[in-house]
């Protein structure tokens, strides 16, 4: 018998190698099950979720007209919780310095090519014009773990200034973080800063694989990395963000493994990861990844998506410009609720184009689309890009965004918030075309609007808008 216990403090009870393995040796064994394959989804079709064992089994499924109906029900679970809504974001990376040996990023303290570079505040400020030009009003904030050159104050001083920059008609309304494992004081004071939500990648739940991977540095720690979300949590932060670098391990494993961290927050918070993410390890200076032999097919890579969806209906999924325009358009429909537009992963890249000399970048990015083409793009497909942040300021985060989503009610919340942001943009930001197909995607969405009064008011709000105020929300 395993010793898996989601409700535990301690990461190898929760993330349990043994019942990861006989969840694999499971799932392989009913891979043609089709008694229980069909059990599985009727069950996923009341669209409250599954157990990782039985999101696996539906992984494992090798007969075809089954795959068909997971990738049907990803869909339809998709547009029940989140519409036709792709929420935008972009990436700000402030510091590279980092003091681990990751053997898969270029940030390793042993790698003596990448240009090492940390942002002024000033520096910030310029980044930031450069975003809110483009149109961003949610930013993912990224650094290297360095105690010295990028200590906790540093994070909190550079989200106070991202806060403090409105220029022209711009303004960030919701900072993300992506920083390294700390204390429940750090952690304090992050919430104190007033970030969105705290997000930070396991790399891979394989106990061994994630030693071997980070040989050195304060990262090398399994279960301080892994407890992380716990210690957020405690400390008042209660939208956290998952997540794995696809590549590095077995998917098989990794899948697993990510379901079990989001059974466990459910178990001992009551509130599951607000978002998972799905990156797969890019090329980028001093790694190569052809040298990682755990690379997974687009097909593989749908199947993921969708069943991330199936069983864990009520997470953000996000897909960032690892992944080209191609790859992103299959999987918009099958779960992803988030996507990163006209994205810089090198640190100062918004501000000014990096000489290919001076890489300073994590990682090559494969959308290279302006922000404006990426929301052009959007709606031909006939989906709404969102640029809201109406939860997280109007303090709708964990249990309380939780239950919403569950109840189906956040689309009455969500949906005429995503028109009047995506209004905003196109009056602001957007070139004419898109702002023409935006406009006529508006016009369209606004009778699916259910609540008379909201439809009301939406309108409302639109005319104001074209009037030169900004920053509704419902």
């Amino acid at each position: 018998m395993s010793n898996y216990i989601p409700s535990s403090s301690k990461a190898e009870e929760f993330i349990n190698n043994e019942e990861i393995l006989k969840t694999i040796e499971y799932g392989r064994k009913n891979s043609k099950n089709r008694q229980l394959i069909e059990e599985i989804l009727e069950k996923a079709k009341e669209a409250k979720g599954l157990s990782h064992k039985e999101a696996f089994v539906l992984l494992s499924c090798e007969l075809e007209d089954l795959n068909e109906e997971i990738f049907k029900l990803a869909k339809e679970i998709k547009q029940r919780f989140y519409g036709n809504r792709i929420v935008l974001f972009a990436p700000l990376y402030l510091s590279n310095y980092c003091v681990n040996g990751c053997t898969y990023c270029p940030y390793h303290y042993k790698n003596k090519t990448i240009r090492r570079k940390k942002l002024t505040q000033e520096e910030i400020k310029e980044e930031v014009i450069a975003l809110q030009d483009m149109g961003h009003k949610r930013l993912a904030l990224e650094t290297g773990e360095d105690p010295v050159n990028c200590p906790i104050e540093y994070v909190i001083e550079s989200i106070k200034t991202i806060y403090s920059v409105h220029h022209k008609k711009g303004d960030t309304r919701r900072v993300n973080v992506n920083i390294a494992a700390t204390t429940v004081e750090n952690y304090k004071k992050l919430k104190d800063a007033g970030i969105g939500t705290y997000i930070l990648f396991q790399e891979t739940y394989h106990k061994d694989n994630y030693e071997q991977l980070h040989p050195t540095g304060p990262k090398h720690n399994y279960a301080y990395h892994t407890e992380a979300m716990d210690r957020a949590m405690e400390a008042g932060i209660d939208d956290v963000g998952c997540g794995v670098l696809f590549g590095l391990n077995n998917y098989e494993y990794d899948f697993i493994g990510l379901l079990m961290h989001g059974e466990h927050l459910e178990a001992k918070f009551g509130v599951g990861p607000h978002t998972i993410s799905v990156p797969r390890i890019r090329p980028a200076d001093d790694v190569n990844p052809d040298e990682f032999i755990n690379s997974i097919s687009d097909e593989i890579f749908m199947k993921i998506v969708a069943l991330i969806r199936i069983a864990v209906p009520y997470t953000g999924i996000i897909i960032s410009t690892r992944e080209n325009e191609e790859t992103r358009s299959k999987v918009l429909d099958l779960g992803v609720s988030q996507i990163s537009g006209g994205s810089r992963t090198s640190v100062g890249g918004y501000a000014e184009e990096e000489k290919i000399e001076e890489n300073s970048a994590q990682f090559e990015t494969s959308d290279t689309r302006t922000l404006d083409e990426v929301v052009n793009w959007l709606l031909e497909m006939g989906h709404i890009p969102s640029f809201c942040t109406a939860c997280y300021r109007a303090g709708r985060t964990g249990d309380r965004f939780m239950k919403l989503v569950k109840s189906g009610e956040i689309a009455n919340i969500c949906q005429p918030n995503a028109v009047i942001t995506l209004k905003e943009y196109l009056e602001d930001y957007a070139s004419e075309d898109t702002k023409k197909a935006g406009l006529k995607v508006i016009e369209n969405e606004i009778p699916n609007i259910k609540n008379e009064k909201t439809r009301e008011i939406a309108r409302k709000y639109l005319r104001s808008i074209e009037q030169g105020e900004r920053d509704f929300r419902f």
